[in-house]
């Protein structure tokens, strides 16, 4: 059973593996996410460019962009052979480029196609299949939408949903405002969880510090000194150079060095008893 008690949520263009190497280096229990891969880059492209990982980042989750079923059915075949922990489809994304392929955010629009994919990779997997969603799109946001896309995509066999506690504007809006100005509604991701007291239902969005932990569940996103501070408790090893250094050794033909340096950003932020001082620059220097 994956613990979901925290987990960095999947980000585009930035939770690479890079990204995630240096956070397991951070924190030894969270769980991680990719950054979305669409099941035409795996199927067409250079497979293990996409999905190759270093055992030390489990738990990990890969998360997928698509709709048609069949797609997404061979690539959590192919996500559970590479050794991924569990299985996500993104629902959430609001880019126009995602919206341009028929999925993402707009696929709450229609939750039987949803349905279908979920329950394509279920039968083809024996990995956990879960949905990113938000809490509406558009003017489709009222609770009662949301509970039926919830419902629809639970029949068929999603049993851990991750609720972006925004709505999602299709138009109009960037991916970063989509993040930022709608308005979180934790108190809807709340109900939904005591309307489905069966499921599990993460709550994501704007969650900064512990104090935002309404509920069992939460989830973090760029900062890696808010990261080491709620794991304290569990007594992460310290971030040595010699170990943050060794990001050098899993090197991705064609990557440019700075996919991996710039994932020491949060140096100026590092929080008391940091085990190495000199950790983040270290890293710099050794990605070249």
């Amino acid at each position: 059973m994956i613990e979901r008690r925290l987990s960095i949520a999947p980000m585009l263009d930035w939770t690479d593996r890079y990204c995630r190497y240096f956070l397991r280096l951070i924190t030894r229990h969270t769980l991680l996410y990719t950054e979305m891969v669409t099941t035409g880059a795996i199927l067409h492209g250079e497979r293990s460019r996409f999905l190759d990982f270093d055992p030390s980042e489990h738990p990990l989750a890969l998360q997928l962009g698509g709709s048609e079923p069949g797609d997404l059915a061979r690539c959590a075949r192919l996500g559970e052979q590479w050794g991924y922990d569990e299985i996500n489809l993104n629902v959430g994304c609001p880019s126009d480029k995602v919206q341009s392929g028929s999925f993402g955010a707009c696929l709450m629009l229609t939750p039987a196609v949803v349905a279908d994919g979920v329950k394509a990779m279920c039968d083809a997997v024996a990995i956990e299949v879960t949905v990113k969603h938000r809490i509406g799109v558009d003017e489709q946001d009222s609770y009662s939408a949301l509970c039926d896309f919830v419902g629809s995509v639970a029949e068929a066999g999603c049993r851990t949903f991750i609720v972006h506690a925004r709505k999602a504007w299709l138009q109009g809006l960037s991916p970063k405002e989509n993040r930022e100005i709608p308005p979180l509604s934790y108190d809807t991701v709340h109900r939904l969880k005591t309307d489905f007291p069966a499921l599990q239902i993460v709550i994501n969005g704007g969650i900064k510090t512990l104090q935002h932990d309404h509920s069992s569940v939460v989830r973090i996103y760029r900062d890696p000194a808010q990261q080491r501070r709620l794991h304290a408790a569990r007594q992460t090893p310290g971030v040595s150079a010699r170990r943050t250094a060794r990001l050098q050794l899993h090197p991705v033909q064609g990557d440019a060095p700075h996919r991996a340096g710039r994932h020491g950003q949060g140096r100026s932020s590092r929080p008391p008893g940091f085990a190495d001082r000199h950790c983040l620059t270290h890293l710099h220097n050794a990605c070249g």
